[in-house]
């Protein structure tokens, strides 16, 4: 199984580091994946720093979560990290993002996906 079809499982390895070291309570909901001690919502979001293909990772953002994280004054935690071996993933970066101040998105169809418009995010972006 390629990388990119593991995906999921290096998305959760980055959201349990990141709750550590930031001191987030994971918790599983459709438009967030935790929460500070005072309940404000957080969405994880973590990408490769690059694909097998060469291309540069990015992140995807699904319009109907991110405006209900808005309104909720939540936060983005963008993750970036490398694959090695089956299961491993080193983090190269992370940064903390409020909901409201990320950059200008560019919503497209998702298709049947999670019945949402969505926007992709480079990593220069954020970082």
């Amino acid at each position: 199984m390629n990388r990119s079809k593991r995906a999921n499982h290096f998305g959760t390895a980055c959201e349990k580091r990141m709750a550590k070291k930031r001191r987030f309570g994971l918790e599983r909901a459709s438009w967030h994946d935790a929460k500070f001690q005072n309940g404000t919502p957080v969405e994880i979001k973590s990408t490769m720093l690059e694909h097998s293909d060469g291309q540069p990772g990015n992140f995807k953002v699904y319009r109907e979560y991110h405006e209900k994280l808005r309104r909720a004054d939540g936060w983005y935690c963008f993750v970036v990290y490398r694959p090695h071996g089956r299961s491993g993933c080193t983090i190269v970066k992370d940064k903390m993002c409020k909901a409201s101040n990320l950059p200008l998105l560019r919503w497209h169809g998702g298709g049947n996906h999670r019945g949402t418009e969505q926007s992709k995010i480079s990593i220069n972006s954020i970082f």
